[in-house]
């Protein structure tokens, strides 16, 4: 790995400033702090190669000091039994100092993650929203509610939990950090992230922000960067958590739900995916193909909810997949911060070399490379680039069957409803999946039959606030995100009764 500093010519002042530091700390207690040993670990710009930063590894012994920090600033800063109208301003005032500085989060995520930056800006303004409405439902809820039952006076009260565990990817790192800490906080809960060792910077800039402006008690919000192996692993199993989430593979993901159901401590977990889109022969061919082959390049297909097999009706299978592969021939690859660039890079080597592995061995199962994908060249740019590919043939495949996380489309035709839904339901996985049809009479049919957690028409990954998002199988478990049942997730409920 080259170990030269990559440009900061074209950063903004504040970015580059942020950046110009021979170590990057973590952030605990409200204070930067160093791994007790020193160790370290750089993060590579997935654009060029090239070294952006070094930042602090942390060790157990390091984590389980944030996370008993977090446990004091919950019994002793205020921050739990604070008044639920000043928590959600100080949380209002947490988005707003972030939208004065959406520019420089943008840049810094699209430069860490290799999103292009508009997508990196998207992500950031998702952050913002996820805050401000958290804020507002807060104060919505009803924390003492009565029960009417017979020969008893009974109600529950709600309260925060305590301290609170996040362990989010590298794929959205600046919005699953809001995803997680909006709620958590909004109910009165102290945190500990830790972010992905490809794409720590962002949640580091925020600590940053929130300490210049002291816009949360110390010890509220610590993040721990480091290793997966130390750092993440050290979150996983402490036991003072009272509630734990993890977004990522689902290997991983049953790695830390086991140490969570070690230590009782209840988990959320959202994992991966392999979705379907149903696409039956009354659509317009031209615009549904704009919008999958749009969401399947997304981010480069590194998106967990996306797409990644499509069904499409026998009667227009032949036009559009060639529809299909014209437009992501036309997809232009390139720097994530370059103007004009519609698909940036995958984020590291690794990512890369499974993407290329997963195109060899699904062609050696039997499937049909539609468009070939492979390696991708950038003109002056040695980073981690590949070209959107199409892939069709038996859904038994390999490639069809487990989630590549990149630019890939396995496709396969159908021929009436009813196989449609099969073929949809046919996988481990059961995260989104989306029907494409002019009749939603049968769009509503088909959404509803689905065995995932989520069900689009006419579109995909549509996640809105206020509405849960969630999957099942391999794809989660313990609940979803971005809706009213997430904040109730961070509040412990206790039952209260008196006999009459």
């Amino acid at each position: 790995m080259s170990t030269t500093i990559a440009p900061t010519s074209d950063l903004l002042p504040e970015v580059a400033a942020f950046l110009d530091s021979p170590s990057l700390k973590a952030f605990v207690n409200g204070e930067w702090i160093d791994a007790s040993g020193g160790q370290t670990f750089d993060v590579v710009d997935p654009g060029t190669g090239q070294k952006i930063t070094t930042v602090a590894s942390l060790q157990k012994d390091d984590v389980d000091r944030a996370v008993d920090a977090a446990v004091n600033a919950f019994e002793g800063s205020g921050w739990a039994k604070m008044p639920v109208n000043e928590r959600s301003a100080a949380l209002h005032r947490l988005a707003d100092a972030v939208e004065a500085r959406k520019a420089q989060f943008s840049q810094i995520e699209s430069l860490d993650c290799g999103k292009v930056f508009a997508q990196a800006e998207a992500d950031v303004q998702n952050f913002i929203d996820t805050f401000r409405y958290f804020a507002d439902l807060a104060q919505q809820v009803n924390y003492r509610s009565v029960i009417g039952v017979k020969g008893h006076e009974a109600w529950i009260a709600r309260h925060p939990w305590g301290a609170c565990g996040f362990i989010v990817p590298w794929n959205f790192p600046f919005l699953l950090t809001g995803w997680g800490l909006a709620p958590a906080l909004a109910a009165g809960n102290t945190c500990v992230l830790k972010p992905a060792e490809d794409t720590p910077l962002s949640a580091l800039y925020l600590c940053k922000v929130v300490q210049e402006l002291d816009l949360l008690p110390a010890g509220v919000l610590n993040v721990t960067t480091g290793i997966g192996e130390t750092a993440g692993a050290a979150i996983a199993n402490n036991p003072k958590f009272r509630r734990m989430s993890f977004t990522g593979s689902p290997e991983v993901g049953r790695m830390v739900a086991e140490a969570s159901g070690r230590n009782l401590t209840p988990i959320k977990c959202e994992l991966g995916g392999k979705g379907a889109a149903v696409v039956f022969d009354d659509v317009d061919i031209e615009e549904t193909a704009e919008k999958l082959v749009g969401a399947i390049t997304f981010h480069s297909g590194q998106v967990c909810c996306d797409a990644t097999r499509w069904l499409i009706h026998k009667d227009i299978y032949d036009k559009f997949v060639g529809e299909c592969a014209d437009r992501m021939k036309a997809v232009s690859i390139g720097y994530q911060l370059d103007a004009g660039t519609q698909m940036g890079p995958l984020v590291n080597t690794k990512q890369r070399d499974r993407v290329l592995g997963y195109l060899e061995k699904g062609v050696a199962e039997g499937a049909e490379l539609v468009l070939e994908g492979g390696a991708a060249k950038v003109a002056g740019k040695n980073g981690y680039y590949v070209k959107p590919a199409l892939m069709a043939g038996s859904l038994d495949n390999i490639a069809a069957r487990e989630e590549i996380f990149g630019p890939v489309a396995y496709l396969a035709p159908f021929a009436n409803e009813e196989e449609g839904i099969r073929l949809a339901n046919n996988t481990e996985y059961g995260l989104g999946n989306s029907v494409w049809s002019r009749d939603l009479v049968r769009c509503a049919r088909v959404a509803e039959a689905f065995e995932s957690g989520n069900g689009w028409i006419n579109a995909h990954n549509v996640i809105v606030h206020g509405v849960p998002y969630a999957g099942v199988g391999k794809s989660g478990m313990g609940g979803g995100v971005v809706s009213p049942d997430t904040l109730n997730d961070y509040l412990r409920p206790i039952s209260i009764v008196r006999p009459l």
